[in-house]
């Protein structure tokens, strides 16, 4: 089975599976607090179930309340903890963290490519905002660039000679940044289906649009895939609500990935469901859920675990390399949203609403049965 990150980096090496796999979790703010400890619980009931070890680290302060304390979103002591994670050969889990915690980090292990991965649940064909057969076969993977663009580069703010303050930031992106993350998609594409948009803004970001646009052309003259399309960013999103399963791979700039990934939610059923994955060259890796610490959620029990759940899955995959436990746990989420239990943002006419804690105890439940078959077990002692 080809993994996303197959796109990225070669396997020099298959994990040894009788090894605890490391795993550094850092909960974060808001609703991170609650939704990372049920993931883990999941994680803690397929280990339970087929004796897969993991090493599980837990590290320190992020986010607004670093920022707080420490001056940073990402103070020295937790990068130092998340340097010593991937030393170990392990994945870091998050929680959501504001303070441009996630940008900091991106840039402190050149995190420089995101995989969201956008494909609706049959499970939840009956809720959401679009109709169900309007999302019949959309299998979405969006690459986003994730460390250059509107996001980096220097900002000020001054006042001109007449006291009004003026906001300015320049940004830009380097042509080798460029073609590694077209590459990757391209990469991907041909792993796939073959087909590749990259999302641009010609006329409104001429010059970088034009530097992406060349580095298509002379990628596609090089490499294996041959069909590319380039599409506005403003039609872009139009068109992934209108007629997803017109798109295959998607790659973009920074901030238009962002944008594209939190509108690619809506196909999913709700902002709770997305989670990606941030991959460096050399093997690096970081699991989150697409959305933010949501604070007006913190402490009632109703966010929606599932995208961290899902969100874990994707690091058994990709950094363990545990196909047969990352099925386990997809297919004990559907399983169990096809009984009908779901949080309120997921709620459609005869759900059983349930909270976070009591969704991730089912979630459990159905995956101590799946995961006892012996395909899993079996596969965790390999």
């Amino acid at each position: 089975m080809r993994r996303l990150s197959d796109a990225i980096f070669s396997r020099e090496h298959i994990v040894d599976g009788t090894l605890p796999g490391v795993v550094g979790v850092l909960v974060g703010e808001g609703v991170g607090p609650e939704i990372v400890p049920v993931a883990l619980g999941v994680l803690d009931a397929l280990a339970a179930a087929t004796g897969r070890r993991f090493d599980i680290r837990v590290g320190g302060l992020i986010g607004t309340e670093a920022r707080r304390l420490r001056g940073n979103g990402l103070p020295d002591e937790t990068a130092d903890f998340c340097a010593s994670v991937f030393a170990d050969g392990g994945a870091l889990f998050c929680g959501a963290g504001g303070a441009r915690f996630v940008y900091e980090l991106r840039a402190r292990f050149d995190l420089f490519c995101k995989f969201t991965p956008l494909k609706p649940l049959l499970a939840l064909r009956d809720t959401g905002a679009l109709r169900p057969d309007h999302l019949a076969g959309a299998d979405i993977v969006a690459v986003r660039e994730n460390v250059g663009g509107l996001y980096f580069g220097k900002w000020q703010r001054e006042k001109d000679d007449e006291g009004r303050v003026i906001a300015s930031q320049k940004f830009g992106y380097r042509q080798d940044h460029v073609e590694r993350i077209l590459g990757v998609a391209g990469r991907l594409a041909a792993m796939r289906n073959g087909r590749l948009c990259v999302v641009l803004k010609p006329e409104g970001v001429p010059a970088i649009s034009e530097l992406w646009r060349e580095t298509l052309e002379k990628l596609q003259a090089t490499t294996s895939f041959d069909v590319a399309e380039i599409m506005e960013i403003d039609n872009a999103i139009y068109q992934l609500v209108a007629d997803p399963g017109h798109f295959d791979v998607i790659v973009s700039p920074n901030m238009f990935g962002d944008v594209l990934a939190d509108c690619g939610a809506l196909l999913l059923g709700s902002r709770g469901m997305s989670y990606s994955g941030n991959f460096s060259e050399d093997g690096k890796s970081v699991y989150q859920t697409g959305h933010g610490a949501a604070h007006d959620l913190a402490g009632s029990d109703n966010a929606n675990p599932v995208g961290q759940i899902l969100a874990l899955a994707m690091m058994l995959e990709e950094s363990f390399m545990w196909p047969e436990g990352a099925m386990a746990v997809r297919d004990a989420v559907a399983a169990t949203l096809a009984e009908g239990y779901r949080t309120a943002d997921i709620a459609a006419p005869g759900s059983r609403v349930v909270g976070t804690r009591e969704l991730g105890v089912r979630i459990c439940d159905a995956l101590q049965t799946i995961a006892e078959r012996s395909d899993v077990a079996g596969a965790a002692a390999c």
